[in-house]
């Protein structure tokens, strides 16, 4: 991989903007406050979709759409990958080699074909390596040392 800036899945973007997301709210704040001080982050069009509809539809204090929009106005300033035809091929193919769901698959190619060393979710398995990409859950409880 190049080490382009981490892809940044649905769930931790979700979590800044969800009021009700307690802990995980200030910890995702601050991990993409650090991410835009770097220049930003790696997203794709699903992460953006999947977004607007989580923030405006599936938390306890919907966002507005205009504001949600904004948010995903500012976000496309990001790294975005954009999937084609042959893109939802390879999530089939993926999906079927590793058995993850067909849209993780797809995030999992998404930040493999953008040459992100690490996507940052927490709906994969933190820790694995698929395709060259490191799945890290930044939510999980850090281990003492």
């Amino acid at each position: 991989m190049n080490g382009s800036p981490p892809f940044v899945d649905t769930n931790v973007l979700v979590y800044a903007h969800d009021r009700s997301a307690g802990p995980k709210q200030e910890l995702a704040k601050k991990l993409l406050d650090d991410l835009w001080r770097a220049g930003g982050g790696s997203i794709s069009v699903q992460v953006l979709q999947e977004f607007y509809v989580a923030v405006t539809r599936k938390v306890p204090h919907p966002l507005g759409s205009d504001d949600a929009e904004a948010i995903v106005r500012d976000l496309a300033a990001w790294q975005v990958f954009v999937p084609g035809a042959d893109d939802v091929l390879a999530a089939i193919r993926l999906h079927r080699r590793l058995h993850v769901s067909f849209w993780d698959a797809l995030i999992l190619h998404s930040a493999a074909a953008l040459g992100c060393d690490e996507v940052w979710s927490e709906d994969l398995n933190a820790g694995e390596v698929f395709d060259g990409v490191t799945v890290r859950n930044p939510f999980a409880p850090t281990p003492p040392s």
